[in-house]
């Protein structure tokens, strides 16, 4: 019986795999590229039965207390006047939580159960008849029984298992960038969407006197750059709004002392399998959406499926793995048809798209039209309907 599990990964879907395994009686491992836990980042939110991972988990009241409790998405034109606002259910969803503080909350729940190693990433995989021989940038070579690669987009365990990413990845013609900056605008538990043309940014504050969550989404076709180069990418943002006003000027003063940004091209990830041999990808590693596509919470549901159906198979990797990619797969590309909107609705390219984008938005708020968009969210967060494995 597999008993030996390493995860690449520290953010959220490797914590939330090396959690069920846990359960299982596993040995796991999680190994992580950064030197510590990644602080900051964008908030994520959970609908429907992705809540219900977390309640599995017995984390949902301590997420909970995490949460944002944002409010209105005030919506502004060209000139910073307000053309909508949208609900909070609508940005939000039941329950929202900076990925920072998700992170710390997973790590919390699994450090006492799991080896963490952090500043060290895999360099080799050689798959044997009882298991997988394993180096690293750093560490001693391990012999392990499974690999898990829930190491985000650009996941080196999928490139040395399945290939090189340029194999698997297209681009939705968009990039982002998010960072904190000082709350010059004092919003208390609201937000801002401003754009001009193939431009937006997003502002949003939970506390008067605390940071402000700053995103950057603009059309980037062919766009050459080096994520890994800081201020080359400070650089080319600051190229791209050059010239925008508002309150752009303030916040790319505010850029160029951020500490934690990330920046990356839109783009989805397409894999005609998860699983290979004795590797597993859970999360952005198997299927990349971007953002708007639920990615967070189907990360989690993911590891409690893939964990489940270990469970299922009494450790039988190749039955339980050909399950796991049966239950997964629909929900990952539901996230992905509903994330292919997310670009033009933060970066309208043209004066008509930006109007249409404005007054759909108006209608969506209408006591008529009032649980549309609530409805279309929901049904790709339950298109994964979790069973009870009993762990």
């Amino acid at each position: 019986m597999n008993r030996t599990v390493l995860i690449s990964g520290a953010s959220i879907a490797g914590p939330s795999t090396a959690f069920w395994l846990n359960r299982l009686g596993y040995a796991t491992t999680v190994v992580e590229r950064a030197p510590a836990l990644r602080e900051g980042g964008q908030a994520v939110d959970f609908r429907g039965e992705q809540v219900s991972v977390l309640r599995r988990m017995g984390l949902l009241e301590e997420i909970r207390a995490h949460q944002t409790s944002m409010g209105e998405q005030h919506i502004l034109d060209a000139s910073g006047k307000r053309v909508a606002s949208l609900p909070a259910s609508m940005i939000s969803g039941e329950v929202e939580i900076q990925r920072g503080d998700l992170s710390r909350v997973l790590y919390e729940a699994t450090k006492d159960r799991t080896e963490y190693v952090f500043g060290d990433w895999i360099t080799s995989l050689t798959e044997t008849a009882s298991g997988v021989e394993v180096t690293f940038a750093h560490g001693a070579p391990r012999t392990v029984d499974l690999v898990i690669g829930a190491d985000g987009l650009h996941s080196g365990v999928r490139a040395l298992a399945f290939g090189p990413e340029s194999r698997f990845r297209t681009e939705m013609g968009y990039a982002c960038a998010g960072f904190s900056a000082p709350n010059h605008l004092r919003l208390d538990h609201t937000g801002l969407i401003y754009n001009v043309l193939g431009r937006g940014v997003t502002y949003a504050a939970q506390d008067p006197d605390g940071p402000a969550n700053i995103g950057f989404v603009f059309a980037a076709d062919g766009l050459t750059f080096d994520r890994k180069d800081e201020d080359q990418v400070k650089r080319l943002i600051a190229e791209v709004y050059d010239g925008v006003g508002w309150e752009v000027p303030r916040l790319l003063e505010g850029l160029r002392d951020a500490a934690d940004l990330y920046f990356d091209e839109l783009a989805h990830v397409y894999l005609p399998r998860y699983t290979s041999g004795r590797v597993a990808l859970v999360g952005d590693a198997g299927w990349g959406v971007g953002p708007g596509g639920g990615g967070t919470g189907l990360a989690m549901m993911a590891a409690y499926v893939l964990a489940g159906e270990l469970a299922a198979a009494g450790g039988d990797h190749a039955v339980a793995f050909e399950r796991y990619e049966s239950e997964v797969r629909p929900a990952a590309e539901a996230g992905a048809k509903q994330a292919k909107g997310t670009g033009p609705f933060l970066a309208p390219r043209t004066a008509h798209g930006l109007w249409l984008r404005n007054q759909s938005h108006r209608m969506l708020t209408t006591r008529v039209f009032s649980g549309v968009f609530d409805k279309m969210t929901l049904k790709a967060a339950n298109t994964l309907k979790l069973k009870d494995y009993g762990i």
